[in-house]
């Protein structure tokens, strides 16, 4: 049954991360890419930062630890990482992310960002050591295959002149930075209190950005009827998937839940379709289809 829980967490998580390619295309009609960036962020750190201080607190760490498998002290090295994932995960990332889905559909940020999983073994490999197999080359040739037709949209005669195909490669550089996180993350990941690292990773990225965006005079207005979007990506697609995922991580295994997560972008192209009405070519399918299966193939292996 405990694992049941943990499947249902995980795939509650990837669409509620799926979505939020599609909230966020929504919220870039009215609205500059950092004042998308700060105010969801801002919201997220604050909605973690209530979850810690409320009796669900408890709950949810005991959620997501294992006895005897984390440690409370926070050390002060400790808080260099947490600066350096926050500016990563949640400025540099989000920014390039927001600027390339201003320039692309939906559809294809959300397959795109599959990519993240090939730069999240390549720096495991280059930071950590850890060793690939044969297995793991053909994972990797088939998510480049994929990322090489969604990136150039099938037409590299025009690929310099074609703006699309700019915001694909934003998107493509964002998954870099999150992937560098992901893998520097790991030295954070044994902590107990992780809903605090989380808040405070949100709450930097948010208040960076609202700097930024305050010097360089952008608008600082988040329309009302953008909140309920800006709502939905921060408490349900960053707070919301980061517990849940934790969850599962507890409940069926880090392998399991990197193999099924990238379901996430097959979910935010569905949604992108019937949401927002974008086209999704059979060859997109395929080509996301493709790279899913060089995720199982690398996770298959227990990375």
């Amino acid at each position: 049954m405990r694992r049941l829980w943990g499947y249902i967490s995980i795939i509650t998580a990837t669409i509620f991360f799926g979505i939020s390619a599609t909230l966020d295309k929504i919220m870039l009609s009215s609205m500059h890419p950092v004042t998308i960036g700060a105010y969801t962020y801002i919201i997220a750190g604050i909605f973690l930062f209530l979850i810690r201080e409320t009796p669900l607190r408890e709950h949810v760490l005991n959620a997501i630890n294992r006895k005897g498998e984390s440690e409370a002290r926070i050390k002060r090295n400790d808080y260099l990482i947490l600066l350096l994932t926050a500016l990563l995960s949640t400025v540099i990332a989000p920014l390039l992310f927001l600027t390339g889905l201003g320039d692309t559909t939906a559809v294809n940020a959300s397959l795109i960002l599959n990519v993240e999983v090939l730069f999240i073994i390549l720096l495991g490999y280059l930071i950590f050591g850890e060793t690939l197999q044969l297995k793991d080359f053909m994972g990797i040739v088939l998510i480049i295959l994929g990322a090489v037709y969604l990136l150039t949209e099938g037409d590299f005669s025009t690929i310099l002149q074609n703006v699309a195909v700019t915001g694909n490669f934003l998107v493509m550089a964002a998954a870099f930075f999150w992937s560098l996180d992901t893998v520097l993350s790991k030295f954070l990941s044994r902590k107990r209190d992780l809903i605090f690292i989380s808040g405070v990773k949100s709450s930097v990225g948010g208040f960076v950005l609202l700097i930024i965006m305050l010097i360089l005079g952008i608008n600082t207005e988040l329309p009302l009827e953008m909140l309920p979007y800006a709502l939905g990506v921060s408490v349900f697609s960053i707070g919301c998937s980061f517990i849940l995922i934790y969850i599962a991580i507890r409940e069926i295994g880090a392998s399991m839940v990197g193999a099924l997560f990238p379901l996430s972008s097959l979910f935010g192209a569905i949604f992108a379709f019937i949401i927002l009405r974008e086209p999704f070519s059979i060859m997109q399918g395929i080509s996301g289809i493709v790279m899913l299966t060089g995720v199982f193939i690398l996770y298959g292996n227990g990375k």
